[in-house]
């Protein structure tokens, strides 16, 4: 989530390059969908998303593929007449690549399936919207909760971090889906103590073959130790507790995701005059995490504004049948004119 100076930034440098160069997501689109929640008030509703494709990452050379660890299959860039769309702060994709869970950080649950062309994603179908729902039945605005920056799938159970209340939402979702209504669950003191828009940024569950099977692992974005490291929580499992992750470059955390030889792969972004505007993956070794460790590991990926970046605030990964480690990165466009809604893949190739 963007304070209100990082914002200023971003918008001000984007005017400048990045954004000027994207082509235009309504030029040859007639979107016929709802432009709101149905007449009686939010509740479950199937949207329409155009999605424009981009074709390449390095916007100095096109040809150019590979970027660290990482080459490019494809992106979009996805827009939407519902007036809900938008504001993507984390993203969940099933095994088989196709279907999708995301959230926004205005408390909107958005699902679909993505279609592909050969290795590359096509476009959006199927989507729907639905506002998040307390236990009440009662959106979580309603409660001026709002902020949903984090997302962690166990089966039909689906947890949600709300950064600014310092909340986590559990959902059954084996009934009703994205209709389906979240409960809060008990979190550590210490993470009710975080800076209110440096809260929790990334929810993961712990691997079930590991040592911290069971638990649900809570980064903050920048909530840190007195080291300057960034706070990390083991909630349930064997061991709860605290880890830290160490802060390198001015970076801070917006997602992660946990690849099946139990990587940890940390979604990093900085805004910063000094430094300007980047983004990052870091490969840590989930297996390193107990309460009171410092983990740490290498860059596999860094851009700027000289590639097709934009606010990336959701990751995930999913296995091809071919056995390829297929990154998806999502961006959080503010709600801007200035920004966009990416979708990003990738192709692990280190191993």
């Amino acid at each position: 989530m963007f304070n209100r100076s990082r914002r200023s930034l971003i918008v001000s440098a984007a005017a400048l390059s990045l954004f000027s160069l994207a082509p235009s997501p309504l030029a040859s689109f007639v979107d016929d969908g709802p432009r709101d929640w149905p007449d009686g008030g939010p509740a479950k509703v199937a949207i329409n998303v155009q999605a424009s494709r981009l074709t390449s990452f390095d916007l100095r050379d096109r040809s150019h593929v590979r970027f660290g660890a990482l080459e490019f299959r494809g992106g979009l860039m996805l827009s939407s007449s519902f007036k809900h769309f938008g504001g993507l702060s984390a993203f969940r994709i099933n095994p088989d690549g196709k279907g999708f869970l995301a959230l926004s950080d205005k408390g909107h649950w958005f699902s679909g399936e993505i279609t592909y062309d050969g290795a590359a994603p096509s476009g959006l179908t199927k989507v729907e919207a639905a506002p998040m729902l307390l236990e009440n039945g009662r959106t979580i605005g309603s409660r001026g909760w709002y902020d949903s920056e984090s997302l962690a799938r166990d089966g039909d159970t689906v947890y949600v971090g709300l950064e600014r209340v310092h909340q986590i939402l559990k959902f059954d979702f084996s009934r009703a889906g994205i209709s389906s209504r979240g409960r809060t669950i008990p979190v550590p003191a210490q993470m009710t103590r975080l800076p209110a828009n440096k809260g929790i940024e990334s929810l993961v569950m712990a691997p079930t073959d590991s040592a911290q099977a069971g638990a649900l692992v809570a980064i903050s974005e920048r909530g840190l130790d007195a080291k300057g490291n960034i706070l990390g929580f083991l909630i349930g499992g064997p061991s709860p507790g605290q880890f830290m992750i160490r802060r390198t470059s001015g970076y801070d955390i917006s997602d992660a995701t946990v690849l099946r030889d139990h990587s940890l792969l940390l979604l990093e972004r900085k805004f910063s005059l000094k430094d300007g505007i980047g983004v990052r993956i870091r490969r840590v070794p989930f297996d390193a995490i107990a309460p009171g460790a410092v983990i740490d590991g290498p860059t596999i990926f860094e851009a700027d504004l000289g590639y097709e970046i934009d606010n990336f605030e959701g990751l995930d990964a999913f296995e091809t049948p071919e056995g390829e480690t297929v990154l998806t990165l999502i961006s959080d466009d503010n709600f801007s004119f200035l920004q966009r809604t990416l979708l990003m893949q990738f192709t692990l190739i280190s191993p």
